[in-house]
């Protein structure tokens, strides 16, 4: 998988983070920088461990696998994916407050990153390099969240469905590339 599939993955996986991060922008008057900042490290540290995680789950089973690797790892794309365009069109307006202690942020943290715990799965699968895998993943969330905070405080809620449903469509796409390439 080349540094551009990863950075798109990433892309589409921080897209759930950059959604909360707007939420968390628009619930302050004015953002102050260790705000912003909190948020990306926060959602960043936890979508470069989850996929951790994954990655060594999915190793330990990967031998009993590899025949239908790529199914699998078209199937976990596409249903994360998937989710996260059908949430794009839900009008739940998460209940963000304005407060960025770990107590908030750590459930939120978690929250945004389960799917990438899926990716990670289907990265061993794929036989991806996982330290840059999740270092390009950690960094690009933290610094679309830190932004995504900055965003929200300016612009308000009008970005926020369109970031997931756009990250959603990349990662379907990046399943569909995975399947057809081992599949051809």
């Amino acid at each position: 998988m080349t540094h551009v599939e990863l950075f798109l993955i990433a892309v589409g996986l921080s897209m759930d983070a950059f959604a909360v991060a707007i939420g968390k922008g628009l619930s302050v008057a004015k953002v102050e920088p260790r705000q912003a900042l909190k948020t990306g490290v926060w959602f960043g540290v936890f979508q470069a461990l989850m996929p951790l995680v994954g990655f060594f789950c999915g190793v330990s089973f990967s031998d009993f696998v590899e025949s239908v690797d790529h199914w699998i790892a078209f199937f976990l794309l596409g249903a994360i994916g998937f989710n996260m365009i059908h949430d794009s069109f839900s009008h739940d307006d998460d209940k963000n407050d304005g407060n960025f202690s770990p107590r908030a942020m750590l459930p939120l943290a978690i929250a945004t990153s389960i799917d990438a715990l899926a990716v990670g799965v289907s990265f061993a699968f794929i036989k991806v390099d996982i330290l840059p895998a999740v270092s390009i993943i950690g960094t690009t969330t933290l610094i679309l969240s830190l932004l995504g905070v900055y965003i929200g405080n300016i612009f308000g809620s009008r970005y926020k469905s369109k970031a997931e449903f756009m990250g959603g469509v990349l990662l379907v796409l990046m399943g569909i590339k995975i399947l057809i390439e081992h599949t051809l």
